[in-house]
């Protein structure tokens, strides 16, 4: 493999991209294994969560697949064909669409999850919204992934990553707005409760209710500070 040694400025943004291109010249194929972790280590000159990182933001963005124990793959197709460039910073009819999208995928999530969710997913779930009033946008995205992860579809899964991906320059804007507004993360933080305990008390009518609730408020709030910024 002709491979770069990589500089110590924003390591893991640059060992993504060489992941990236890696990926393209590299001629793998769709659902082929990558090297592991320290594998790639050893390939850039970096260390472990600097790679870690990276596969994290091509996972993010549908390129890969995270799978634990297993290993990374490469995913039967590329997200970013999906949308156009101009999305990756989305407008209000933009936000409103990508917003039916996600309700109409992750309240079906949520009812999957309320019925199949294991305590492993539930430990996960609580462990992202416990802390802190105020989470990042990686805390939230982690949030969402969790709950598609113990729905067990793989494609709805990728399918969150990809709009998770097209809207996170919004909401990572978003969640530095709700840090000024103790009321609205105050009331993000009970609605990921509530979205939580109808998942854990298997109660697949609540969580799909608390998701379409959350949701609807998410967008509401986004839209105004879109709507601010211009």
């Amino acid at each position: 493999m002709n491979v770069k040694k990589i500089s110590n400025r924003k390591i893991s943004e640059l060992a993504a991209e060489q992941i990236e291109e890696m990926i393209s010249k590299d001629s793998f194929e769709p659902g082929d294994k990558l090297p592991s972790v320290r594998e790639l280590c050893e390939l850039f000159g970096v260390g472990r969560s600097a790679v870690r990182d990276a596969l994290t933001s091509l996972q993010g963005k549908g390129i890969v697949q995270i799978k634990q124990g297993e290993g990374t793959f490469i995913c039967r197709f590329d997200s970013s064909k999906l949308f156009n460039s101009h999305h990756l910073h989305p407008g209000i009819k933009d936000i409103q669409e990508l917003f039916q999208a996600r309700k109409m995928v992750e309240t079906g999530l949520a009812e999957m999850a309320a019925k199949n969710r294991s305590e492993k997913d539930l430990a996960k779930m609580k462990e992202l919204i416990s802390g802190a009033a105020i989470h990042g946008w990686e805390e939230d995205y982690q949030f969402h992934m969790a709950i598609a992860h113990a729905a067990g579809n793989d494609i709805l899964i990728q399918f969150v990553q990809f709009i998770s991906e097209t809207m996170k320059k919004s909401m990572m804007d978003f969640h530095q707005y709700i840090q000024t507004q103790a009321e609205i993360a105050k009331k993000i933080e009970e609605q990921h409760m509530d979205i939580f305990l109808s998942i854990r008390n298997k109660q697949p009518e609540q969580a799909h209710y608390s998701m379409i609730e959350h949701l609807d408020l998410v967008e509401q709030f986004l839209q105004m500070s879109i709507l601010q910024e211009q």
